[in-house]
């Protein structure tokens, strides 16, 4: 009889697609058992996949890479598609698995359907074990003194810096013993995950280089440069004052514990690290509230919001999702996703309250063109920013908290460095003026080649009517409450 320990183990891989810092994969090498990496696409219905076309595009490549890393140490990743609790059986039973190990997630229904599968694998006496790593801490660990959840940020944030340290981070093996005899694998190309007629996606590599050795390189790279003086030029979409490392994070090609980690003890003004690892905490209360509040990115979390009167304009939600709105910060920002996959922070908040407060369309019309265009999107995160700029989330800026567009151009990209780059009809038009093209003088805008309504569009709305409209449409919602 063969010896119980040379029965492989499966490690399944979802969005932690990385050898480092891995703890599932840290628990098989332990074991001794040998090896057999497997990544399953499951069926859309199960919502567990990636969120849109874009974050598809971004798993291929991240996927590619992983197999790479996977390959170079001699072993390879297995794909297979279909309900993960059969392809785990039929895994189990082929290759006479006896342990499988996987990270958690922390999206309802990947939850759901991971406990089930917990719970069914551990009655068949298969050693299934399921660990943290994605997060700094369990979203069920962190509790007010009540022990209830969060549901301010400030308060989390403090409960945060007072809990235990994140643990550090594990290094990724040196050597693996893989399975003398892996299963079939499917074809990445099968699963056609990238455009084809159009490639929307042509300029998506001319910025992002997937996998986890390109993660640390930017991780450290920002922590060289743009990490120095974090707090105050991060507002500004023109500048590489930011760490890019959204996307990576998303599919887990690095973990949150790594860049914690790298931010320990640097020779840099406290209030830089700061406000950095506020923003990973950001993500942490997202996460937070969508494990608590299992509704969060299709419900409004305050039900006063659910008596709102959307306007949901189709035309209008065009021409915003294309980047035609006459306001160049928000067609600048609309257009950089189109074209890389990504929008700035700043922009993403000056984008969301146009759409929402300008245009009075519905937050979730937003959060779902962002799921399908963002290549960094996330179920928490992308919910939780879009119900915060709505007024409808917890810990919410108040819906009288509107945008003008105008101003914030003005004041985050000052010389319209951001604007010209991604609004190139624009490019020639005096600074004083990239903000607002329909106050430019015709001798400046001919200049310019600038032609309102023509080459440019004239703004679909008067953002000071607008405004009035949303504040009248929030007043009666409250009256009603």
């Amino acid at each position: 009889m063969a010896d119980d320990t040379e029965k492989p183990v499966i490690v399944w891989f979802r969005k932690d697609l990385r050898l480092d810092d891995n703890h599932a994969l840290n628990a098989a090498c332990q074991s001794g058992r040998p090896v057999i990496g497997l990544y399953i696409r499951e069926p859309e219905t199960a919502g567990t996949g990636p969120l849109g076309a874009a974050q598809a595009w971004w798993l291929h490549h991240s996927l590619e890479r992983l197999d790479s890393s996977i390959t170079a140490l001699g072993g390879r990743l297995v794909l297979t598609s279909g309900n993960a609790f059969e392809v785990l059986s039929n895994l189990i039973e082929s290759t006479g698995a006896r342990m499988v190990v996987w990270n958690r997630r922390y999206e309802p229904a990947g939850m759901a359907i991971d406990l089930r599968i917990l719970r069914e694998l551990q009655r068949r006496q298969v050693d299934a074990r399921d660990f943290g790593g994605q997060l700094l801490h369990e979203p069920s660990k962190l509790l007010t003194k009540a022990g209830q959840p969060y549901r301010v940020y400030t308060p989390f944030w403090r409960a945060f810096e007072s809990a235990p340290e994140p643990h550090r981070p594990l290094d990724a093996p040196s050597s693996i013993k893989f399975a003398a005899h892996q299963p079939r694998s499917e074809h990445l190309s099968s699963w056609k995950l990238l455009p084809v007629k159009p490639d929307w996606a042509g300029e998506f590599a001319e910025v992002w280089e997937p996998g986890e050795e390109a993660a640390r390189a930017k991780l450290d790279d920002f922590l060289d440069g743009a990490m120095q003086g974090y707090k105050e030029q991060r507002d500004f979409p023109a500048k590489q004052a930011t760490s890019m490392l959204s996307p990576y994070l998303a599919l887990g090609l690095i973990s949150p514990a790594r860049i914690w980690e790298a931010t320990r003890g640097l020779p840099l003004s406290p209030d830089d690290i700061i406000h950095f690892r506020k923003e990973l905490v950001w993500r942490e209360f997202s996460y937070h509230l969508l494990y608590h509040f299992p509704k969060l990115p299709y419900c409004n979390w305050n039900d006063r919001f659910d008596g709102f009167s959307w306007q949901n304009d189709a035309k209008q939600f065009r021409l915003w999702t294309r980047g035609q709105t006459g306001y160049p910060i928000v067609d600048a920002g609309m257009r950089q996703l189109w074209r890389h996959g990504f929008m700035h922070n700043r922009v993403r908040m000056i984008v969301a309250s146009f759409l929402v407060k300008d245009l009075l369309i519905d937050w979730r019309r937003g959060e779902g063109w962002f799921r399908d265009t963002l290549i960094d999107a996330d179920p928490a995160s992308n919910a939780a920013s879009w119900q915060w700029v709505a007024g409808s989330g917890a810990d919410a800026a108040p819906f009288f908290r509107i945008f003008n567009p105008v101003l914030q151009g003005e004041k985050f990209d000052p010389d319209g460095a951001y604007v010209r780059e991604f609004v190139p009809e624009l490019a020639k038009l005096e600074s004083k003026y990239i903000h607002r093209p329909f106050e430019a003088p015709a001798s400046v805008l001919e200049k310019a080649g600038v032609r309102l309504g023509e080459t440019y569009p004239e703004p679909m709305v008067d953002h000071a009517t607008a405004r009035d409209g949303a504040l009248k449409a929030y007043n009666a919602t409250k009256a009603a409450a």
